[in-house]
């Protein structure tokens, strides 16, 4: 039986770019675009109507922009999840749309692979930031994030408090159906995030912040 492609919604006002995309999209063997937007507004009548799985999303739109689609759409139920595909490198627009709850943030002169990567992984429930701004975004986040632990993605949050309780890298990627190798790179990323250098500050991290008791 042929597994269910990946639905998704194309967000942008240019109709050239969305034509590009659409064919990208297309020539996966998992994934079919769903439909199309041409501005915010129109976005989330579409989601509503269509209810795709990702939202490839601009920023800057007419109508509402991408940012007000954003949170619009992530307060709708089924878990949607949309990816920015902008031309703005300022983390102003990445800290915002996140904020609204996109999980990816991509450049307009990102690599193909990268769009496909993440439309895959933003589906599969985690996040994806271009190469190009990620640095610069983890920076400004954490000047403006109150507790260390907003930093963490919801899949790093578990698989820290995991680790807190004992558990090995094998142990957590069978209770996750995650390969070994995942857990070590979402283990190593909460560790950098955080600042922490061993399994002890795991620990004490997640006993002061409340994830294990």
């Amino acid at each position: 039986m042929e597994s269910r492609k990946i639905r998704v919604l194309l967000a942008d006002d240019h109709t050239i770019l969305r034509r590009g995309v659409r064919l990208l999209v297309e020539s996966q063997p998992d994934m079919e675009v769903a439909g199309e937007a041409r501005n915010g507004r129109e976005a989330v009548e579409q989601v509503r109507k269509l209810k795709p799985d990702v939202v490839v999303m601009d920023v800057s739109m007419p109508e509402w922009n991408g940012i007000e689609a954003t949170r619009q759409i992530c307060e709708e139920p089924g878990n949607i999840r949309v990816i920015a595909l902008s031309m703005h490198r300022d983390s102003v627009y990445v800290r915002e749309i996140l904020r609204a709850g996109a999980r990816g943030y991509l450049l307009k002169e990102s690599d193909d692979e990268d769009l496909v990567k993440a439309i895959r992984l933003v589906y599969r429930g985690e996040a994806f930031l271009a190469p190009a701004i990620s640095d610069a975004v983890l920076m400004d986040y954490r000047k403006h994030v109150s507790n260390p632990v907003d930093l963490l993605t919801n899949r790093e949050r578990e698989i820290l408090a995991m680790v807190a309780e004992g558990k090995t890298n094998k142990e957590i990627a069978n209770a996750l159906s995650l390969s070994v190798y995942t857990v070590e790179s979402h283990r190593g990323s909460v560790m950098e995030k955080l600042n922490l250098h061993n399994t002890g500050d795991i620990v004490r991290f997640a006993l002061r912040n409340g994830l294990i008791s």
